[in-house]
């Protein structure tokens, strides 16, 4: 029987998938509006766009894969640890726990109570989460972070890829912006509540980033279209 995945999983693909479509919107809007700078013919702008598309579509996955896999690695190593020093020095890591719920506030009585009826319960869950800040067997997938990445970057790149196309060139490349920001602030919205993070503070960021993003290719391709 296939185990359910858990809120923190779920919630890591979430994340997975509100970055690779931020990603795929900032990275393509980059690309097509850089070109967008040095020229104007549509069909240059929209390969350009369709290559940086696929290009980023796999550069993500495989990041996404690598990195989940790291981690999981890193946790997978950390409970071993925790196995060896449970069977060889039990009493250490039950005052470790112990000694951490007395820095929260907590009494020696309590706390002992505390810690011998949840070290009685799971030692090696109580143990991890109180050390290393993770529950045991509760590893994001990196295939699922692969696999979110992987469909949610070209999703984020059409945005800016059918502006700059289907808009008139007097005005593709400011509606192109426009477009371009506001969905920047809903992913910065979104992955500001998925963080627990400040909502302003995190659409803010990432508006200034792509702005900024954008403006840079933009001058850089007018330099180039200058000179070509």
């Amino acid at each position: 029987m296939k185990n359910k995945k858990s809120l923190a999983q779920k919630i890591n693909v979430i994340r997975a998938s509100v970055m690779g479509s931020n990603d795929g919107i900032l990275s393509v809007a980059g690309i097509v509006i850089g070109v967008a700078g040095a020229t104007t013919n549509t069909f240059s702008i929209f390969i350009s766009g369709i290559a940086g598309m696929i290009a980023g579509t796999v550069s993500m996955a495989m990041g996404e894969y690598v990195s989940v896999n790291t981690e999981s690695d890193s946790q997978k190593r950390a409970v071993m640890n925790e196995k060896y020093a449970l069977k060889n020095n039990y009493d250490e890591e039950f005052n470790f726990v112990k000694n951490k719920y007395m820095q929260s506030g907590i009494s020696e009585a309590l706390s002992n109570k505390a810690t011998k009826e949840m070290m009685n319960k799971d030692a090696l869950v109580t143990t991890v989460r109180e050390k290393y800040g993770f529950v045991v067997n509760n590893f994001t997938s990196p295939y699922d972070a692969a696999i979110a990445s992987m469909i949610s970057f070209p999703i984020g790149s059409i945005l800016p890829l059918l502006a700059i196309s289907l808009f008139p060139s007097g005005i593709n490349i400011i509606a192109t912006f426009i477009a371009v920001i506001i969905a920047l602030a809903i992913t910065g919205y979104i992955a500001a509540i998925l963080s627990h993070a400040n909502k302003l503070r995190s659409m803010i960021r990432n508006i200034i980033s792509g702005t900024l993003t954008m403006i840079v290719t933009y001058l850089i391709g007018l330099l180039v279209g200058m000179f070509s």
